[in-house]
């Protein structure tokens, strides 16, 4: 369990430059006594990286599953759908993203860019799991199951914008090399957000309303969720 908590810290800190000497003496420190519980091999990193989706992204929705009261079965379903969305959106994603590097001629570059994907994943979730005690407040405060679904998207925004901007740290020795690769990290979130939007839709409910009965999906999850978006907009218009 500790390997995966020095994972999620090297995770938080990677791409940072230290600000003074004493940082830097500071941070060699803590990386020489740390060397040993982080491996450097490639295969083993993934998978620590793998491991803290899971953990990490399961606690949230753990979490996010308590609305209204602790309800086992819904705990449980949460716990399982957070890191199932992760981890699957950025599965589907990856392919799209590979189609994109080699269109524009940077295929020789996907290699660093996986890896980052890979870390902004585990940050994501890592940064999720630390805005769960802000849920378990508003939960303790409101009995409004809308406020807790706009609160929890609130949540998934923060965590997001805060993987965006690890992603962008870690790329960016190529977008300095190659200005392509800024654009195509704009590309990687359109995509991404694109197919989170409907996997999340499909995935439902996370929170689970008090008020019906628990079920893994809903009765409608396979339709569309931008269809259902613009339903709304056009009976609210």
């Amino acid at each position: 369990m500790n390997s995966f908590f020095l994972q999620a810290d090297s995770v938080l800190r990677s791409g940072t430059r230290q600000a003074s000497n004493e940082q830097a003496d500071r941070a060699a420190e803590r990386d020489a006594a740390t060397q040993d519980s982080i491996p450097d091999d490639a295969v083993t990193r993934g998978v620590m990286l793998l491991g803290c989706i899971l953990l990490f992204g399961a606690f949230y929705g753990a979490v996010m599953g308590t609305f209204g009261g602790v309800r086992p079965q819904q705990v449980l379903f949460s716990a399982i759908k957070v890191p199932l969305l992760l981890v699957v959106t950025g599965g589907l994603s990856v392919p799209s993203f590979f189609v994109l590097y080699s269109l524009w001629g940077l295929r020789g570059d996907f290699g660093p860019v996986l890896r980052a994907l890979l870390s902004t994943q585990a940050a994501l979730a890592v940064v999720l799991a630390s805005l769960a005690p802000f849920t378990l407040l508003f939960y303790l405060s409101s009995s409004h199951y809308e406020g807790a679904l706009l609160f929890n998207g609130a949540m998934f925004g923060v965590a997001s914008a805060s993987a965006q901007l690890l992603l962008r740290r870690l790329c960016r020795p190529l977008m300095q090399r190659d200005p392509r690769h800024r654009k195509l990290l704009w590309g990687w979130l359109v995509v991404y957000a694109f197919i989170g939007i409907q996997l999340g839709w499909v995935l439902r409910p996370f929170v689970g309303s008090p008020n019906n009965p628990t079920a893994f999906f809903r009765a409608d999850s396979l339709s569309n969720a931008y269809e259902a978006l613009l339903h709304t907009v056009w009976r609210v218009l």
